[in-house]
């Protein structure tokens, strides 16, 4: 857990780059969605089209949850929303028609907006939410084809629940989502004790003070030199400054 969780909570410090980094993560889903057809084809502009469907319904999903919980939706909200609807129609877009990727993506946008709440109430701390957003909504993405696949829009796939398809579909989904999920808590598991022999997990307090980037780097993201702090009538120190005597003097 990182230092002072959960009393102390730490907030995304420049909202237009998360807006910018989800865009850019979106543009590039298109490539191992769409692309996962191998060629220009019909059942590459359906995973194309379900991305885009999933993806907004996704958005408007997690928005709703924050409308009725908090009382304003936020950008923040969206843009998690958008990577939720993301994960949940990646393993679907080949299989459901544009209804069901519009369903799947408002269904998971919804859940995982409540899910991410799941770690203050087990107490592991997720400071990227991946298991609110990506282990709820890869789960939820596997489990919906059982409901949503038709063949319709994949003839090499089958149908699901709601088209005629029975429980079968569903009975193989939820087997090869609980196999995998199995097989990457072991694997999880080898390699996160390896590390923690080894390199080890996490940094030291001082350096969580600080900030990783100044301990790792000698060097943090913005120049606060001259910047001047609130009510005080100081100016802050420049921690690249800091940094930069610091290694001049060790050289001298």
């Amino acid at each position: 857990k990182r230092k002072g969780w959960p009393s102390k909570t730490s907030r995304p410090h420049n909202v237009p780059f998360v807006l910018l980094g989800a865009s850019l993560l979106w543009f590039g889903w298109y490539g191992f969605n769409a692309g996962s057809a191998l060629g220009a084809s019909d059942l590459a502009g359906v995973a194309f089209t379900n991305t885009t469907v999933a993806t907004c319904a996704a958005v408007l999903g997690w928005l709703i949850v924050e409308q009725i919980r908090d009382g304003k939706p936020t950008t923040l909200g969206a843009a998690s929303g958008a990577v939720a609807g993301l994960v949940a129609i990646t393993p679907a877009c080949g299989y459901v028609n544009p209804l069901g990727g519009a369903a799947i993506g408002l269904i998971a946008g919804a859940v995982c907006a409540l899910a991410i709440s799941l770690k203050y109430k087990f107490g592991f701390d997720d400071s990227l939410d991946v298991v609110g957003v990506h282990l709820v909504g890869g789960l939820l993405g596997t489990l919906l084809i059982g409901f949503f696949a038709t063949t319709s829009a994949n003839a090499a796939g089958g149908d699901g629940l709601f088209y005629g398809g029975g429980f079968s579909q569903l009975g193989k989904q939820a087997i090869a989502a609980f196999a995998v999920m199995g097989y990457s808590f072991v694997i999880s598991l080898i390699l996160g004790f390896a590390i923690k022999k080894t390199i080890g997990f996490r940094a030291d307090a001082e350096a969580e003070t600080t900030g990783i980037d100044e301990a790792e780097h000698a060097e943090t993201a913005y120049d606060f030199d001259g910047f001047i702090a609130p009510g005080s009538g100081q100016h802050r120190p420049s921690p690249i400054a800091t940094a930069t005597t610091t290694l001049e003097g060790s050289k001298s």
